[in-house]
């Protein structure tokens, strides 16, 4: 148990988590964005939000930027600001869903000139790419159609591919095209990249820089998400994730609140796969929409959540697990897991965190700090950044 405790550590002394500059602007639903004080006025200063995660928890390194809500005059500037925030810039998300033209479609518009378009809204993200030093391209398609027959669904798949060859030409060799899927929403009969399996045809069609995006919460209920992991991981196409939790449709909740023994499942699919280096280049991204909790905070209580599901599924006895499989003892496998989903890590995850210097429990640290209470009186004048700014 000690060396399998000390791998743990180990382990998780590597771990880092990429956090979303739209955390920390004001973000809600549709029906209503409640505004709280101190948040976020520009992308620098979503900079220094997710700063004070990373401050705190010692494992959020990274900030994916969003094209046209993180555009800013000097993408240098903003990249030298990250680097004396003691951070940097991680993937950068494309946008092709707030633009009128792309009602019926962008990359699967039937229109060619609307698809030059959203082709060129990427070149434009890859020349950011190359201003701040990223590597990954963050492609969410939002097409689909509403009714039966309103467009030919092979036809846009057509168009797709070859959009979608267009995108990855642009790439330089250390860049990645990460291709994000989602079942329904904003269309509901039928999306253009609706599951696991679309987005990783037209990967392997594209090439070894084009990966899959998992987002957790862009499901069917009931969806056995861990499978879909492990398949992935299988044919080395898992490029990303994008955690959130959610209760019945893209709820983009914080991570584990809603079913944390689901993200330890998932946790324990990386962990059994030896994906958690950073040689693996999975990316251990956060998506959510902080409209009721306070963005620093909500942020922090992510990244803890993350690391315990971890550290649960580093605890799982392989020996004994797999043994039992392949006795066919059922009580005993799934006893594996439960037990080390049962264990308490916190007191773990303490002793790493002290190990690096930092507060046993970021959260409380924060709350201390006064910092919250600093920027609600600091940040005064100017509008807020928010979802779309």
């Amino acid at each position: 148990m000690t060396d399998q405790r000390t791998r743990a550590l180990d382990a998780l002394a590597q771990q880092t988590i990429e956090l979303p500059s739209w955390a920390f602007g004001n973000s809600g639903t549709r029906f209503k964005v409640f505004g709280q004080p101190g948040v976020a006025r520009d992308p620098f200063e979503k900079l220094e939000d997710a700063a004070q995660v990373h401050r705190y928890t010692g494992v959020a390194p990274r900030v994916s930027l969003h094209i046209p809500w993180d555009l800013v005059d000097d993408f240098g500037k903003l990249a030298a600001h990250a680097t004396d925030l003691g951070v940097q810039i991680g993937a950068i998300n494309s946008n092709l869903f707030q633009d009128d033209d792309y009602r019926l479609g962008s990359l699967t518009h039937p229109d060619p000139a609307v698809r030059q378009k959203a082709i060129d809204h990427h070149a434009r993200c890859v020349e950011v790419m190359r201003a701040t030093g990223s590597t990954d391209l963050k492609l969410w398609l939002p097409d689909g159609t509403n009714y039966a027959g309103q467009d030919d669904l092979r036809a846009r798949q057509d168009r797709l591919a070859d959009s979608l060859r267009q995108v990855y030409a642009l790439l330089d060799p250390e860049h990645r095209l990460l291709v994000e899927y989602k079942f329904y929403e904003p269309y509901f009969y039928a999306m253009d990249i609706p599951d696991w399996g679309t987005s990783l045809v037209h990967c392997l069609a594209l090439g070894e820089q084009a990966q899959v995006v998992l987002d957790t919460g862009h499901h069917a209920p009931g969806t056995n998400i861990e499978f879909i992991v492990m398949q992935l991981l299988r044919v080395g196409r898992l490029g990303a994730f994008d955690f959130n939790s959610r209760y019945y449709g893209d709820d983009d909740l914080i991570v584990g609140s809603a079913d944390p023994f689901q993200l330890f499942r998932i946790m324990n699919e990386i962990v059994e796969a030896d994906a958690l280096r950073p040689e693996s280049q999975v990316n251990f991204m956060l998506d959510q929409c902080h409209n009721i909790e306070p963005k620093i905070p909500g942020q922090i209580r992510s990244v803890m959540n993350v690391q315990e599901a971890t550290a649960k599924a580093l605890l799982v006895d392989r020996e004994a697990l797999h043994a039992a499989q392949q006795s066919g003892d059922v009580l005993a496998a799934h006893g594996a897991l439960t037990d080390a989903f049962s264990t308490d890590v916190r007191p773990l995850l303490a002793e790493l965190r002290e190990s690096k210097g930092l507060d046993a429990d970021p959260y409380a640290a924060y709350a201390r700090s006064g910092h919250q209470e600093r920027i609600a009186r600091e940040r005064v004048g100017g509008q807020q950044a928010g979802w779309g700014a």
